[in-house]
């Protein structure tokens, strides 16, 4: 078992890029050799030790590797970028891609996410305990699929776009949603507890489900009466039909 803290040595005012804090990256390495790994300030070279101070207990493979992460890290990006085993957990707030196209390993966030958590996940558990913000579990810009496998969790709330074009995997928000959750979809299953607007417009595939208030519905799914669903009566949809579409969309009735 190998567990690695990381502290900021500073107060970061410009991003972080540092896809290069992972499990994959910092398994069966010593403190120097993890100090000494590339990362980028803005467009400034450095190395992982310049920015962070480092301890490491033990040696492992990636599965047996955690990552403590103690300190603001709201200007630090794309931590577990791509990582397939192992585990990070971060202490605090966290900047945009936390996770992105992970495919294995489990990443905890205690505080909020900023957009794009979760991006183009392939597997893998990614649980946030605070808030997340737009294009949680989405596809970047010109992709045809988001999240593809995997599983996110948010504690409270989520902003606009959640899973958009999602096409596998499982996204479950506690709180709130913003607006268009689930477009463009492709599979998945989306849940919301709380009160999202315009679910699942353009989807061809998939599941969303709402228990709280949908405050306005798109006018592209057929109603299909009412279904009991894990013991709660939902009102069912299926759309979008002017796709023809094989979504469904669940709203408790």
């Amino acid at each position: 078992m190998q567990e690695v803290l990381l502290k900021p040595r500073m107060q970061f005012r410009i991003s972080v890029e540092a896809e290069n804090i992972s499990p994959d990256k910092f398994a069966n390495k010593t403190a120097g050799e993890i100090e000494s790994i590339g990362i980028r300030m803005g467009n400034y070279k450095t190395t992982v030790g310049e920015l962070f101070s480092v301890k490491v207990n033990g040696s492992g493979i990636p599965e047996d590797t955690k990552i403590e992460m103690e300190g603001d890290f709201s200007r630090v990006k794309r931590i577990g970028e791509k990582m397939t085993a192992g585990t990070i957990l971060i202490k605090g707030d966290v900047d945009m891609h936390v996770g992105s196209g992970m495919s294995g390993g489990k990443i905890t966030v205690s505080g909020n996410a900023d957009s794009w958590a979760g991006k183009e996940m392939k597997g893998g558990e990614l649980v946030i305990e605070g808030n997340a913000s737009y294009y949680l579990g989405a596809g970047y810009r010109g992709e045809s699929c988001g999240m593809r496998g995997g599983k996110i969790t948010v504690m409270g709330n989520a902003l606009d776009f959640l899973g958009e074009h999602m096409c596998g995997g499982e996204i479950v928000v506690k709180g709130n949603a913003g607006i268009l959750p689930g477009l463009s979809n492709n599979g998945g299953k989306i849940v919301i507890e709380g009160n999202t607007s315009r679910p699942g417009s353009e989807m061809t595939k998939g599941m969303i489900i709402v228990n709280g208030t949908v405050e306005e519905m798109m006018p592209v799914f057929k109603p299909e009466g009412s279904e009991v669903v894990d013991g709660i009566s939902y009102r069912k949809y299926t759309g979008d039909v002017i796709l023809n579409g094989k979504g469904i969309l669940y709203v408790k009735e």
